[in-house]
């Protein structure tokens, strides 16, 4: 299987992804997993802009990425799967998608939300989203950096 790693990043690419996760995993292609982004022009344009050169980009709703990836279309690469919120990558492991570990990064604060870490902010769809994905037998760690320790989100989400 073609999925190196798995990531929550509200930001979905920035600095972090682009240049330390990308560089560090050594990553071919990246794959925003998104409904609305996948349908609007202006985000699409800024997330290639923000791609790092020879990095490929799909930028695919749920169901054509579960498709795509099911159907080998990335096996020859090495994939870094970004959603922005839980319930994408819940859907993606719904359709069957094998998802061994997500790595839950920047998720912003709203007015709804509260703080698990000082960069980690859900709401109550959220919560029970990550519960979903834990009983499903996938792992969940919190590590915003390749240099920081990988710790397990769900001990934190307690």
């Amino acid at each position: 299987m073609s999925i190196i790693a798995v990531r929550i990043d509200g930001r979905l690419i920035h600095g972090q992804v682009a240049n330390l996760w990308t560089t560090k995993l050594d990553i071919s292609r990246i794959m925003v997993v998104d409904d609305e982004v996948s349908e609007n022009a202006i985000e699409k344009s800024g997330l290639k802009l923000a791609t790092p050169a020879g990095v490929k980009l799909s930028v695919l709703p749920i169901e054509k990425a579960a498709a795509n990836i099911l159907a080998g279309k990335y096996d020859s690469q090495r994939l870094l799967i970004i959603a922005r919120k839980p319930d994408r990558l819940l859907r993606l492991i719904e359709l069957g998608v094998p998802i061994k570990e997500i790595n839950v990064g920047n998720m912003s604060q709203s007015d709804q939300s509260k703080a698990v870490t000082k960069s980690i902010n859900v709401v109550d769809s959220d919560i029970e989203d990550f519960k979903k994905i834990n009983t499903l037998g996938v792992k969940l760690v919190s590590q915003m950096v390749p240099s920081d320790r990988s710790e397990d989100f769900m001990s934190l989400l307690e």
